[in-house]
């Protein structure tokens, strides 16, 4: 597990001593805090290993991570996380550096949180037909919590739109990665795979993100990932104006949830979102065009 590599050696060897014991395959997060157990969470359950985490490996494991240049990293840490190859995250807290009411840098890093990155391709192929309607990709926003596979799933659906389905040819994709957790870029080069027709601007605010490419690269579908922020709504009825269609994800268990925001209101009551998916089985909304994802029977259904 290629991950590993990034670790101090006192916590490799600690990992090493439960890979009998766990599927490092099903491994979603490690936990590092100083003076703390290490903990690893699992898409079904956790492991606190007994090792103690001290400041000695997080300086020796945020040295890998940069490659011995926390300089040109800079920028990365003081958003508060560092992509890696293969599309791995790891998010960084300690003491935040603000100047001009911003955060410059983050010194005496106290704690990271190792997100593996995973690709489930076909993870869409449940949902993917009611997303169109006569071979047209119909303006789609994913709803879940935190954790309940909102980026995995839009990720995918990216793809198949871009490559096109068994419901439409490939369509021109733009997305605007705002927080570099969707194609997860390293160097200049997506590290997954989001189809062949698909353009992607990272590290930029959504609205400046939308605008420069619909004047720049005529997208048919533009994806967004954790809608809701301040002019998010009129920036993305400017997108559909001009002819493109959108899919998006917020944060929320239910359609309750996301009323509460105005942004998204807006977006629901004045129509502009014509599917809704939500990651969450126990929903009460009844509604022809919202979907809920059964994990048992592995589709998505009508809230009807």
């Amino acid at each position: 597990m290629e991950i590993l590599n990034y670790l101090s050696s006192n916590i490799q060897a600690s990992l090493m001593t439960i890979m009998s014991k766990k599927n490092l395959d099903k491994l979603e997060e490690i936990r590092l805090r100083t003076n703390k157990n290490i903990i690893l969470k699992f898409l079904d359950d956790e492991a606190i290993l007994n090792y103690i985490t001290t400041q000695k490996d997080i300086l020796e494991t945020l040295e890998k991570i940069t490659e011995s240049s926390i300089y040109t990293y800079e920028n990365q840490i003081s958003n508060g996380f560092i992509t890696l190859k293969k599309g791995h995250r790891v998010g960084i807290v300690g003491n935040g550096v603000i100047n001009d009411g911003k955060i410059v840098n983050i010194s005496y890093i106290s704690g990271m949180n190792i997100r593996i990155a995973k690709e489930i391709k076909g993870c869409s192929n449940f949902i993917l037909r009611n997303l169109y309607q006569n071979e047209e990709f119909q303006n789609t926003l994913i709803l879940g919590a935190p954790g309940t596979g909102k980026t995995t799933l839009l990720r995918d659906i990216i793809r198949q739109v871009s490559n096109g389905n068994l419901y439409s040819k490939g369509l021109n994709v733009g997305v605007v990665d705002e927080r570099n957790e969707i194609a997860a870029m390293y160097k200049g080069a997506e590290q997954t795979d989001l189809g062949l027709r698909t353009d992607v601007i990272s590290n930029i605010p959504k609205t400046l993100g939308i605008k420069l490419l619909i004047r720049s690269m005529s997208p048919q579908v533009i994806a967004v990932d954790e809608i809701g922020g301040e002019n998010d709504s009129k920036m993305i009825n400017y997108a559909m104006c001009s002819g493109a269609k959108g899919l998006f994800t917020a944060h929320g268990s239910s359609i309750t949830d996301i009323t509460q925001n105005n942004e998204i209101r807006q977006l629901i009551e004045n129509k502009i979102i014509e599917r809704i998916i939500i990651l969450n089985p126990k929903i009460k909304e009844k509604a022809s065009n919202i979907y809920y994802l059964d994990k048992d029977k592995r589709e998505y259904r009508k809230c009807i």
